[in-house]
């Protein structure tokens, strides 16, 4: 890649349009690390976003969806389509960054020039979703990905979360998975498009899926047009990776037909909009705690000479989201 462009957004849009993979992940850099830049990259990709398909695959730690994902990933490429995967992985307590490379995820792919592997941190998001993630996505689509594969960390009940990112979502579970109670209070029921019992060569494969099966007959009445299919793979050997996919393909196609895919992105971009929103203002209060009033403020809520609530109010004002309430010295 030329030096001379490596940090212009718009440089390396076109870049990575053209096929440079080093521009690429150049932009996602300036994605996760955010501020101005990830604004100005946001703002060119946006118009040139919104063909990407995108598939969330999520379940709890040791699901093996990492192995899954490389053998639905050689699915997809034995269709001749072309595939970006977004790993999202714990971030590093020490630099903010991903715990697992690239180059340890999916190590057979890494010469193929029709897949695109990254591995995103969560920087301690909510969720496991690092906050990037979807702009991230639509940098992979503006490059010219068709299907972007996010896969999480699995962080227990708050994995979830994966489905407000994806327009298929697909959850992981393995044989003998546990309590189904605790399976509908982690809300993995709730979100699911589309089960994958993986490792489905260990014992109880059969039970779990009957187990399955029995939840949505139970929620049968709320599942509407759509009933989630349970799907069997051996992500070790690639079994049932063909499959898997077809079932992505079959919702999608049930998506786009009646209308759901597009009330689905919607939704999901007025969520971002609060998130970005949400976070902008967090920069604000930030800078109104420490500027001299703020510290001020915090002082005398510390010597109990204000309640918290009187304190917010006079911060935000600070920071120019409130009405000032009246003066008062402290």
């Amino acid at each position: 890649m030329d030096a001379t462009i490596r940090d212009d957004p718009g440089e390396l849009v076109a870049a990575a349009r053209a096929g440079d993979r080093g521009a690429l992940a150049r932009l996602l850099s300036m994605v996760e690390r955010g501020g101005a830049r990830a604004s100005a990259v946001g703002r060119i990709v946006h118009s040139m976003a919104g063909r990407a398909y995108t598939v969330g695959l999520t379940g709890a730690p040791g699901a093996g969806k990492s192995t899954l994902t490389s053998a639905v990933v050689k699915a997809v490429r034995d269709r001749g389509e072309r595939i970006a995967v977004l790993a999202i992985d714990p971030s590093s307590p020490y630099t903010g960054g991903a715990i697992l490379g690239d180059r340890i995820r999916m190590g057979e792919h890494a010469l193929d020039e029709g897949v695109f592997i990254r591995s995103m941190a969560t920087r301690g998001h909510l969720g496991g979703l690092a906050l990037a993630t979807p702009e991230a996505v639509r940098v992979l689509d503006a490059a010219g990905f068709g299907w972007v594969l996010i896969e999480t960390v699995g962080v227990g009940q708050v994995e979830v979360d994966v489905a407000s990112a994806a327009d298929t979502t697909v959850v992981v579970v393995n044989p003998g998975w546990g309590d189904r109670v605790q399976a509908n209070k982690a809300g993995l029921m709730e979100i699911a498009d589309i089960f994958v019992i993986n490792k489905a060569d260990r014992p109880g494969a059969e039970q779990t899926r009957r187990d399955l099966e029995s939840m949505l007959d139970l929620t049968d009445s709320g599942l509407g047009s759509w009933r989630p299919p349970v799907v069997s793979a051996v992500g070790t050997t690639g079994e049932g990776a063909e499959v898997v996919w077809e079932a992505v393909v079959d919702h999608r196609r049930h998506l786009e037909q009646g209308g759901e895919l597009q009330r689905r992105r919607r939704a999901r971009a007025l969520e971002e909009l609060a998130m970005v929103v949400d976070r902008r203002l967090r920069v604000r209060v930030d800078e109104a705690l420490g500027a001299p009033a703020g510290r001020n403020v915090q002082q005398a809520v510390a010597d109990g000479r204000i309640d918290p609530w009187e304190a917010a109010d006079r911060i935000l004002a600070a920071g120019g989201l409130l009405s000032p309430p009246a003066e008062e010295s402290f």
